[in-house]
């Protein structure tokens, strides 16, 4: 284990034996465990040339939906299986941020937030309700789609870009370069869920901003690399783009000095957005081990060819 800390160990332990008590659940650093021994880990931010001395070692699980922390550093076993976070309470959390954050934008919270640091009463009438706010949603995988069917639910019209077409009901699918100018052009409310792949790095970036309606907002809950950080604040400086709500950054924990901080029309928070909870994530993992043990196949297992 080396997710949380050591601190969060105990609670990882009752979690996992919970979920199958037959597993053995040792900290990252306890000496007493020999690393020709490991069978399984479960990681976040994985400290280089320590899964290269896991001779046993069956597959590595990522502690978050992400595998960048583990794709990142130079000894990683690309022979074994690297299986991303998952489940049910990953997929339905995602989509509560989803949710929460077109909302907000809708509903211009950050005003309200920020009048409220000043104890200030600062009424205002929103324009538009849902129905008249199209959410584009970069990426359909399990996590897009269940995004965009609960938006669809409060009566946003949701539309998907990907690079293959997807059969969502009430959500139209477009498909990859070709695709993808008119569904920005269509797209009031731009939510990012893409993987981290060489081809997505600095896809937002002033130019694609530009071809979004005036006004239009951003959700990023993807990867921090996917949006050029000072491309969007001048698009925000200009007002062109009216609003983010950002989950993730290039760098993390955010610098102090980093001006998305105190960007009025910024709202961040600290790379949560799919963050299922420990006992949730024992249980996923512990499914994943049994059925690899089983001749079964694993879910989410990262694809070095499609870079994710």
């Amino acid at each position: 284990m080396k997710s949380g800390g050591e601190k969060a160990l105990p609670e990882w332990q009752s979690c996992f034996k919970a979920a199958d008590p037959r597993l053995d659940v040792r900290s990252w650093t306890d000496p007493a465990v020999r690393a020709e021994d490991v069978r399984y880990v479960l990681v976040w931010e994985p400290d280089a040339g320590r899964l290269s001395q896991m001779s046993g070692l069956k597959a590595v699980f990522s502690a978050g939906a992400g595998v960048d922390h583990v794709t990142a550093v130079a000894d990683w076993p690309r022979h074994l299986p690297l299986v991303r976070m998952g489940g049910d309470e990953t997929v339905q959390r995602m989509g509560e941020y989803i949710v929460w954050s077109c909302l907000s934008l809708l509903r211009e919270t950050r005003h309200f937030a920020l009048a409220q640091a000043e104890s200030r009463w600062a009424h205002k009438m929103t324009p538009a309700s849902a129905p008249r706010r199209r959410v584009g949603i970069m990426g359909l995988g399990n996590l897009g789609a269940a995004a965009a069917t609960m938006l669809r639910a409060l009566n946003f019209p949701v539309q998907g870009w990907a690079r293959s077409p997807k059969d969502i009901p009430g959500v139209r699918s477009f498909v990859g370069a070709e695709g993808l100018p008119e569904f920005l052009a269509t797209t009031d409310i731009l939510v990012c869920l893409l993987p981290s792949t060489p081809e997505t790095a600095g896809l937002i970036d002033s130019r694609l901003l530009a071809q979004l309606p005036p006004g239009a907002q951003l959700v990023n809950a993807g990867r921090g690399q996917h949006v050029v950080e000072a491309d969007l604040i001048a698009a925000l400086d200009s007002g062109h783009i009216a609003g983010a709500v950002l989950d993730v950054f290039v760098q993390e924990p955010l610098p102090a000095e980093n001006p998305l901080w105190r960007h009025p029309a910024v709202t961040v928070t600290p790379h949560v957005a799919s963050m299922a909870n420990r006992q949730d994530r024992a249980i996923y993992v512990a499914a994943a081990i049994a059925a690899h043990e089983a001749g079964l196949p694993m879910p989410n297992v990262y694809d070095p060819e499609r870079g994710y």
